[in-house]
């Protein structure tokens, strides 16, 4: 991607201002209207579609608001709607900007697309360009967006000013609702057709919550053996219709969590196929605090091939370990007091790429061995690295086409109904591959970001009926963008709140509001955290955890972060590891133990 500064079209602008050689008048005809919607950013982003936009209350030229937008990496922090205009028809679009190297312009247009560009204003100044439309053009889009590297711009006051379209009437209700498949967490839904709409909203509980293009939608983020009501209206470019009557459909009771894990649990991971500077813990000696242990890790013999091995530690690194049989004892032992014990794939070293069907098999054949052998309690997927990316087609969370992971889909399914309700699943991804999402998924509409960006979402989100545990590791993670479009980096509560509050409020999508990754149940979801400073980056003093249990089961000793609910019922933490919390001398354990009892 060609990233130099425009220059070529701002020396052709100069020249053109400077022999006052204009397509067409600036003034508007009386049959002329403003077809931008929400120019003045006075209802939020409504309307905008933004990569990485906010609405603020200064600066602003008129009115209250106005945009704000960061270009951050390889995003140009772009802010665009879709208009509707007649063929072959003249337009003017204008709009008040501030900041370094800010672009307004039209694509679609049938003709010429235009933009026009400032290098610097540091004070509001106004743009405008001019185009005329293709003779079979009945929509164009409307953009800004700012440079990379260049820091935030602020955008107010857009207007697309031209020959206005007859909206005509608003469509007719919708009839003939239907409840399809539900589940649950989610709620399928159906109608026939409106003539004249040109998509259609959904709303639960009398309030809108998503947009559909035909017609059928999908509403998931739903609680558990819970009533829901649902209706749909229609909408063209005059108006929303009345709302359809209502159906009713009441979620399932799900089997993504074992039934017998405590309502706040404790989670660790113990170095069982390896020793390091926090030494070798033996299974048995692990503290009763601890409800779910994940056993480190179970290892792939080559990153494609799918066959998991799980070698214990040998006794030249681990001269304390206990032999198969007490290891076997141990974990008896475990289950009969009602703690979890889960083998987990990958870690750091053990990358596993499931490119064919093969693999896919290959991982549920070794993988069901060793649960067997052991007599585990299910799985942890701890998939780091370069296990997990997106093809640059793969676009669609909800629809996922790249076949690692497709497959990796497929084969926990599998593991799942092998076992039954009663198997444990659990996942420990890294921020980069989820709450990254928010701003970044896979490739990008225009190329050139991490393809593993967000990879875990689809994952997760195939997975959410039947997942027990999402603690992502909130620590080894550079800045994040939170619901508050702000970046919150390591080191205190703020990060773990924000962290935890995107995946329990929901999220777009990179950017996309259409496009939400719904929220998870509060009982799916710990906090991963480093046990000490020496165990990861990120470590942070029992006060802080304390904080971070209090906002989010509380709503109290919150800070600066607007989380968007109160969630008593969070599941609990999550650590790296139990060997590094023995040798901080259980400093991790006794804040979760004091602050859940």
């Amino acid at each position: 991607m060609d990233r130099s500064r425009p220059l070529v079209a701002a020396l052709t602008a100069t020249l053109l201002a400077a022999g006052g050689i204009t397509a067409l008048s600036s003034a508007a005809r009386a049959a002329d209207a403003d077809l931008a919607r929400n120019g003045g950013f006075e209802a939020g982003l409504d309307a905008w579609t933004c990569s990485a936009g906010t609405t603020v209350s200064s600066p602003v030229r008129s009115g209250v608001s106005a945009l704000q937008a960061t270009p951050a990496g390889s995003d140009n922090a772009r802010c665009a709607q879709t208009v509707t205009v007649k063929p072959d028809s003249p337009y003017t679009l204008s709009g008040y900007v501030r900041g370094s190297y800010v672009h307004l312009g039209a694509s679609g247009t049938g003709t010429t697309d235009v933009s026009a560009w400032t290098q610097s204003a540091p004070n509001w100044q106004q743009l405008t360009t001019t185009f005329r439309t293709g003779p079979a053009t009945t929509e164009v889009t409307i953009y800004t967006h700012g440079w990379y590297g260049t820091g935030a711009y602020h955008a107010d006051d857009i207007s697309l000013t031209g020959p206005g379209v007859d909206a005509g009437l608003p469509p007719a209700a919708p009839i003939g609702l239907t409840v399809g498949t539900v589940t649950s967490s989610s709620v399928a839904l159906s109608w026939p057709a409106v003539a004249g709409a040109t998509s259609y909203a959904v709303h639960r509980d009398g309030a809108k919550v998503q947009t559909a293009s035909g017609t059928s939608a999908t509403v998931a983020g739903l609680s558990p053996s819970t009533a829901y009501s649902f209706q749909v209206t229609a909408l063209n470019d005059a108006g929303e219709s009345a709302k359809s009557a209502a159906v009713t459909a009441t979620t399932t009771a799900g089997s993504g969590g074992s039934t017998d894990l405590p309502a706040h649990a404790l989670v660790g991971y113990l170095h069982a196929s390896f020793a390091n500077g926090s030494g070798y813990t033996r299974l048995a000696d692990v503290p009763d605090s601890w409800d779910v242990i994940d056993l480190a890790f179970g290892e792939p013999t080559s990153v494609t091939s799918g066959d998991i091995r799980f070698d214990r530690c040998p006794v030249a690194e681990c001269p304390n370990v206990e032999s198969d049989t007490e290891f076997k004892a141990a974990i008896r032992a475990k289950k009969a007091a009602g703690k979890k014990v889960l083998i987990s794939i990958g870690g750091q070293n053990g990358q596993v790429q499931l490119t064919t069907t093969a693999a896919r098999d290959a991982f549920v054949t070794s993988v069901s061995k060793i649960i067997d052998e052991y007599g585990l309690d299910g799985l942890d997927i701890d998939f780091e690295g370069h296990s997990l990316s997106l093809n640059a087609d793969d676009t669609d969370f909800k629809n996922p086409r790249t076949p690692v992971i497709v497959n990796l889909i497929s084969a926990l399914k599998t593991l799942k109904a092998k076992y039954g309700s009663r198997f444990v699943l659990t996942m420990a991804p890294e921020t980069f591959f989820v709450q990254l999402g928010h701003q970044y998924y896979g490739t990008g509409k225009w190329g050139g970001q991490d393809p593993r960006a967000g990879a875990y979402l689809p994952v997760i989100h195939a997975l959410r009926d039947d997942l027990t545990l999402l603690h992502v590791q909130d620590y080894n993670s550079g800045p994040i963008m939170g619901l508050d479009n702000q970046y919150h980096s390591m080191g205190g509560a703020d990060f773990h709140i924000a962290m935890t509050d995107m995946l329990l409020t929901g999220f777009p999508v990179a950017g996309d509001a259409t496009n939400v990754f719904p929220p998870l149940r509060p009982d799916q979801v710990a906090i991963g955290m480093p046990a000490s400073t020496n165990a990861g980056n990120g470590h942070v003093a029992p006060t802080e955890v304390t904080k971070t249990l209090d906002c989010l089961t509380k709503k109290t000793n919150c800070g600066a972060y607007p989380t968007h609910g109160t969630w008593p019922t969070l599941r609990g933490l999550m650590t790296w590891s139990i060997n590094w919390d023995r040798y901080g001398s259980w400093e991790f354990q006794r804040t979760f133990d004091g602050y859940f009892g």
